[in-house]
């Protein structure tokens, strides 16, 4: 049997080789609460830009949807007042025509009624103002009864109201139509957008309308304003306004109205803002966007770079010393390209972190 006998030597030198010293890594950074105190040899400190904050002049811009639409004075719909067939037409779609251009003419066989029932209507009036002076006559010589004197005075104004309205209907022929023919004239001067008139079609009473006249020179845009941004607008504040349709285009307009309801359901209130337009090249239904300019104030501005997300909240980093930084919560308003407005949160003085917040450990 051999026996091994190790050197105490040996073994010593074993030991040591075996076991590995660990170096002793330094904190570059420590956190208290909200706040990152970094340390001299901390790399981040090399990417960290800073500023302070100032207030700015602000000018408040407030951005809609909107929809292009007809103003209501220049636009019309025109159908046949009474029934008959159509035996001309005067327009083309795309014409221009003026207020009493004539549109198109119709036979309405119940003309002649309508003018027997105006003779009628006539006849009758003369006879009950005849009856209700006579009876004013008898009462004043005391011969007569108060009550009938009322009720021919009741018959003289019923009689009245019967040739007012018979004396409308007659007014809707044209009185130098002959053979019970109409012509119906254009109410308003515009442009022809709708012609359904076809020669020898016969219409109702009630029929769709067969032209539509809209004068578009000028056009209503209808925005619907946030209940809390309303009190930025008022009537005759300029606003700019966007369709996709033509990008490049620069539009113009007015607020022309603010309406005094709420819609309840998207807590907005409709704004109705009139544009020029001489090229004839907003059309009614289009979208657009509307931007108004609601003045100016004084106002934090910081680059939007600075606001780091936690959650549902926004931050920024506030320099509280030297190598030390706060996280602090606030509230951005609107924004613009690079800058946003914060409403709440910072004040001038106030040092911000604007670029290297990415690399600060989170904090509470």
């Amino acid at each position: 049997m051999k026996i091994l006998f190790f050197s105490p030597v040996l073994f010593l030198i074993i030991s040591c080789s075996g076991k590995k010293e660990e170096p002793q890594q330094k904190e570059t950074f420590s956190i208290k609460g909200n706040h990152v105190i970094l340390s001299e040899n901390n790399p981040v400190l090399k990417k960290i830009i800073t500023e302070t904050v100032t207030e700015q002049e602000y000018s408040n811009r407030i951005t809609s949807a909107g929809t292009i639409e007809t103003i209501p004075n220049n636009y019309a719909e025109i159908a046949s007042p009474f029934s008959g067939r159509v035996i001309r037409s005067f327009v083309n779609i795309g014409q221009s025509v003026n207020a009493g251009s004539p549109v198109f003419e119709i036979l309405a066989p119940g003309y002649s009624s309508v003018q027997k029932d105006y003779s009628d209507a006539l006849n009758d009036l003369r006879l009950a103002e005849k009856n209700y002076r006579r009876q004013q006559d008898l009462v004043r010589h005391g011969v007569g009864i108060q009550k009938e004197l009322e009720e021919t005075e009741t018959e003289y104004q019923n009689k009245k109201t019967s040739l007012s309205n018979a004396s409308s209907t007659l007014n809707a022929y044209n009185s130098k139509s002959s053979g019970g023919t109409y012509i119906i004239k254009a109410p308003i001067s515009g442009e022809i957008i709708s012609n359904k008139i076809v020669t020898g079609q016969y219409l109702k009473e009630d029929s769709e309308p067969v032209v539509i006249i809209a004068e578009l020179s000028k056009v209503w845009i209808t925005g619907a304003v946030k209940e809390k941004d309303i009190r930025f607008i008022s009537p005759g504040d300029p606003v700019s306004v966007k369709v996709n349709t033509y990008p490049d285009m620069e539009i113009t307009g007015k607020v022309y109205h603010i309406s005094e309801l709420v819609d309840e359901d998207t807590r907005s209130i409709r704004v109705l803002i009139q544009c020029d337009n001489p090229q004839r090249k907003l059309k009614p239904g289009m979208f657009a966007a509307v931007t108004y300019s609601a003045g100016t104030e004084k106002a934090v501005i910081i680059p939007s770079r600075a606001l780091m997300q936690q959650g549902d909240r926004q931050y920024v980093w506030i320099k509280s010393g030297k190598n030390e930084f706060t996280k602090r919560i606030v509230v951005p308003g609107s924004t613009a390209e690079k800058t946003t407005k914060i409403n709440s949160g910072l004040k001038p003085g106030d040092i911000i972190m604007t670029q290297g917040g990415v690399y600060l450990p989170d904090t509470k």
